[in-house]
């Protein structure tokens, strides 16, 4: 079955909840203006459950009620996984065999972004979701670079590190910021390196989707809730399987 509904009290009801923020003082001409809003978006009728002043100008909402709407799962797109999870043992076998070094990771939080629990979920050796961090890995070589890091600064110390992989994420999303900052980035990297020898080049944070890695120029994008282990996976499949699959076509396309 395709066609569903929101699912509240009872299959089929078509019952949601939804927060968000008015810019009025907390009283009941706010209430009424939140009803008025969630109405306006196809909630009808709208119950307002909680309300909360923030601050003297401010009052923080949540209002349950029902949708007419309809959703088609088939016509949902996503970005499928395209290659396998790997265990740490795995990984670090593959870039024993592939690389025949240690592959190298330059990470940071670039422009003022100043929010590291996510670079550091997944590169510090605490990791995150109870699997270990990049710094776990033995053939990985992790430069963490930290905060605030201005996009000039990284690409010298990807050239002067060799990054293979360059992964930079951003939390902070006001008027955009996240992915002005990521463009930037990706168009710095383009102009440095020539295009077989650039890094790989990932962005993650928990506003981004993966359908907006070409917007973004990027070879990847993780979203909220990505594991190490899905980002070492990932590097080996870039960095190793399909750099050696392309050796390989190349060497037999030439002998041809």
């Amino acid at each position: 079955m395709s066609i569903i509904r929101p699912y509240g009290d009872t299959t089929g009801d078509g019952m949601v909840q939804l927060s968000f923020t008015l810019p009025v003082p907390h009283d009941k001409r706010a209430e009424g203006a939140a009803v008025q809003l969630a109405n306006k978006m196809g909630m009808d009728p709208a119950l307002v459950v909680h309300s909360k002043p923030i601050g003297p100008d401010f009052t923080f909402f949540v209002v349950y009620g029902p949708v007419n709407h309809l959703v088609d799962t088939s016509k949902v797109e996503v970005v499928e996984r395209d290659y396998p999870l790997l265990s740490p043992k795995e990984v670090n076998l593959a870039i024993r065999k592939g690389l025949r070094r240690r592959l190298t990771v330059v990470g940071a939080c670039i422009g003022t972004d100043a929010h590291t629990v996510g670079i550091d979920a997944i590169l510090n050796i605490k990791g995150f979701a109870g699997e270990k961090g990049l710094e776990y890995y033995r053939e990985v070589k992790v430069v963490n670079l930290g905060a605030q890091v201005a996009v000039p600064e990284l690409v010298r110390r990807a050239k002067a590190d060799k990054a293979d992989a360059i992964l930079v994420s951003q939390v902070v999303t006001q008027r955009e910021a996240h992915v002005l900052n990521t463009k930037e980035m990706s168009a710095a990297f383009r102009e440095a390196y020539a295009e077989d020898a650039r890094p790989v080049l990932v962005a993650g944070g928990p506003r981004f989707t993966e359908q907006m890695a070409g917007e973004l120029g990027v070879d990847r994008v993780f979203g909220r809730g990505t594991t190490p282990g899905e980002v070492a996976s990932y590097l080996v499949d870039a960095l190793v399987t399909r750099r050696h699959a392309y050796r390989q076509h190349s060497i037999r396309s030439g002998v041809a």
